[in-house]
């Protein structure tokens, strides 16, 4: 019995806490990509609905309760639920660690990402709570906001390597790199700038969100900003953004590119005149709460598409064997020696 239980346990461990990069992995990886853009989804909605005072108080829900009541209705559910969510967000991060816990020797970069993705969690929930002392400042709002997008960057590039070191596992060949293709002096510093940019249009965009209507409660405080101004001054970034990746998609055909660079372009761009015409609708119709909420899912896909370019013509990321596939190759080669 007691042998069988430690055969259970070991498996266990083998599955949650891999020697290597395995299925469970990746899902793991595209699961905090999901998940972290899924925030921000959320958080737009205890917004739209005007949820966001739905808990009065924090980290209690109430003075008296740190859960919602009947008498707070639909709104106090709808807050207290995006709440909830912290403790997904929280349980993939434990989750990835101890994915990557075994390989963290060989892999740091990847064990420190997730270190990060977990450690951000609690100073995002203090940031929320700052948020509902302070009334639904829009300028705590827009922080709130930009670290979650931070996060979903950090995330997108733990998924991706991931993914190339699950693929270099499957394929059994030479070391997988992330920059698999060619890239130029063009190229590269257009996939900064394009980066670089779409940071400048979630930023803007927080003050435009911030001076519109949708404050999460009747009461929050606005920013006296001209609507007009500074949503040109939010557009202007997404012109060059544009501008830039039709750029490097003309330049690309003409260099010996990959599929998976180009599909990053091309989904970038996708991504970008899909926002913009979003942008463009809810402005000149008054904002309609479910094109705002849809402009807001738009944002974790921007987010998403902008990391990968950066990643796919700037990153010098290979993979790379882990201490135990380095220990079967060694002992391997003793072998064959023999």
């Amino acid at each position: 019995m007691t042998t069988s239980g430690n055969h259970t346990a070991r498996k266990w461990a083998d599955v949650l806490m891999p020697r290597t990069f395995t299925l469970w992995t990746m899902i793991l990886g595209v699961a905090s990509v999901i998940s972290q853009a899924g925030i921000i989804v959320t958080g737009g909605a205890v917004r739209l609905t005007a949820s966001g005072l739905g808990c009065s108080e924090w980290p209690r829900c109430t003075p008296d309760s740190y859960v919602t009541t009947p008498e707070m209705g639909m709104h106090g559910a709808i807050e207290f639920g995006n709440r909830l969510l912290t403790f997904v967000l929280a349980a993939i991060a434990v989750l990835m660690i101890l994915a990557l816990l075994r390989v963290r020797k060989t892999h740091r970069s990847l064990f420190n990402m997730s270190i990060v993705l977990l450690l951000v969690i609690p100073a995002q929930a203090v940031i929320g709570g700052i948020t509902v002392w302070t009334g639904l400042n829009p300028w705590v709002v827009s922080l709130h906001f930009i670290v979650s997008a931070l996060m979903v960057s950090i995330a997108t590039l733990l998924a991706h390597r991931i993914g190339a070191e699950r693929r270099a596992r499957l394929t059994q060949g030479h070391p997988v790199r992330l920059q698999d293709g060619q890239s130029t002096p063009l190229t590269r510093v257009a996939a900064v700038m394009i980066y670089a940019a779409g940071w400048v249009v979630l930023i803007v965009g927080t003050v435009v969100t911030g001076s519109g209507p949708h404050g999460g409660d009747p009461t929050a405080p606005r920013h006296d900003f001209d609507q007009l101004l500074v949503s040109r001054m939010h557009a202007a970034p997404v012109y060059l953004m544009i501008t830039l990746a039709i750029i490097v998609a003309v330049v690309m055909y003409r260099m010996d590119t990959s599929l998976r660079q180009r599909r990053a372009v091309w989904a970038l761009i996708a991504v970008i005149v899909f926002q913009a015409l979003v942008g463009f609708y809810q402005h000149f119709n008054g904002l309609p709460i479910l094109v705002v909420g849809l402009h807001m899912i738009g944002t974790g896909f921007v987010t998403w598409a902008m990391t990968l370019v950066l990643d796919v013509f700037t990153a010098k990321y290979a993979t790379r064997p882990t201490r135990s596939e380095l220990m079967v190759e060694d002992s391997g080669d003793q072998l064959a020696s023999a």
